[in-house]
């Protein structure tokens, strides 16, 4: 198996100079607008966090050295539909690891990876079984940092996913799992169902469509367990507060995603509270995501200039000819690990209904982006899925 043919072809980050002192010249310049007293996070990130996160973007941050250890991995790019792909892949020592693809999601990138990655590579550098090895392949979605911008309509999740499948083909890997979170879990499991003799499983940290999407009347209650119905309701009550107070960002992007763009194409302080809002109100309060791993996410869309190419995956789906309807059913064995504080809480009888569920782990603590909050519970749900189906 070879890296090198069929048009893959060697990738290494080198941002010019001048694009970083074009940065810090916008961040000096930044105008900050007013702010409400005493509203907390109720009206947006707070105008307080945002000077803070500015200030240390601009005297703090070191991107030579994110950009060092983004090079420190193998990378690549190919064209696959017409479109650019940008990704690492990472082998392990063990020659004979299992495949996998990992997908990362919005307003995320590859650097999502960056705290899992040696872990599930070489687990006998850190006193696991070898035989829980994995080669990882992450690649950019399409239209997300250097895996964009995408140059045409049509890139919604079901041809991300096909585009997927035919990367992995392309390295030379017959059987592989998959795993992701947020656009990442939509992914990976549209590859499950659409290559159940390729994909070995399917380990989520999202699933798409399995909390409650209305409330849920008398009978579908009594028919449940306690505890079950009492998620039901726990699962209602979140995605009411969601489409109330957190829905907005995901309606612009499905709807008019040029218009956006053109504010978090300018300005890098505009880009930064649209991805850092998220970063901080997805994760679990306990286990924050690291400053510096926010703003090296940033960055990736800063210096593409693919905020707005990232946000049209939003409108493909919504305007696609499968929007408004369930997901289609999957037969691939399918984990999912449940972190408390993730945007959904999800329903095992719901997800049931369309995925062939044969493991499912909650967690104590963790939130929207496992992999850098609570990396190592990420780490071991994966490594225990994957050898269940080793046997």
């Amino acid at each position: 198996m070879s890296d090198r043919g069929a048009g893959l072809h060697a990738f290494r980050l080198d941002v010019p100079q001048r694009e970083l002192d074009d940065l810090g010249e916008r961040l000096a310049r930044v105008r900050w607008p007013d702010e409400l007293p005493g509203v907390g996070w109720a009206y947006g990130i707070p105008l307080e966090r945002m000077r803070s996160l500015v200030e240390y973007w601009r005297d703090g941050y070191d991107w030579r050295a994110a950009e060092a250890r983004l090079n420190s991995w193998p990378q690549f790019t190919t064209t696959v539909d017409g479109a650019r792909v940008h990704f690492a892949h990472l082998r392990s020592p063990e020659p004979d690891a299992t495949p996998l693809l990992m997908t990362h999601g919005w307003p995320g990138s590859i650097v999502e990876f960056q705290e899992v990655a040696d872990l599930l590579t070489d687990p006998r550098a850190h006193g696991g079984d070898p035989a829980d090895a994995f080669h990882l392949v992450l690649p950019g979605i399409p239209g997300f940092g250097l895996s964009g911008p995408t140059a045409e309509t049509g890139w919604e999740f079901k041809r991300v996913a096909r585009a997927f499948g035919t990367l992995m083909e392309r390295l030379g890997y017959r059987s592989y799992g998959v795993q992701g979170g947020d656009w990442g879990a939509a992914i990976s499991r549209e590859l499950g169902r659409l290559k159940p003799d390729r994909v070995l499983g399917v380990h989520l940290n999202l699933l798409p469509g399995a909390g409650a999407t209305r409330e849920p009347d008398p009978a579908e209650l009594a028919a449940l367990d306690p505890a079950e119905r009492a998620r039901t309701l726990a699962s209602w009550e979140r995605q009411r507060t969601w489409t109330r107070d957190r829905q907005g960002y995901a309606d612009i992007q499905a709807t008019r995603p040029q218009t956006l763009a053109y504010g978090l194409n300018d300005s890098p302080v505009g880009l930064l509270a649209w991805i850092a809002e998220k970063f901080a109100e997805w994760a679990d309060p306990g286990c924050p995501v690291d400053r510096d791993r926010t703003l090296t996410n940033v960055m990736l869309y800063w210096l593409t200039g693919t905020a707005g190419s990232a946000a049209r995956i939003y409108y493909e789906r919504a305007h696609a000819d499968y929007a408004g309807q369930p997901p289609e059913e999957s037969r691939t064995p399918t984990a999912l690990a449940d972190f408390p504080h993730d945007n959904f809480i999800p329903l095992r009888h719901v997800a049931a209904r369309t995925d062939h569920i044969v493991r499912w782990t909650t967690f104590d603590r963790g939130g929207h982006f496992p992999a850098m909050e609570v990396p190592d519970l990420l780490v071991g749900d994966v490594r225990a899925f994957f050898r269940t189906l080793r046997g």
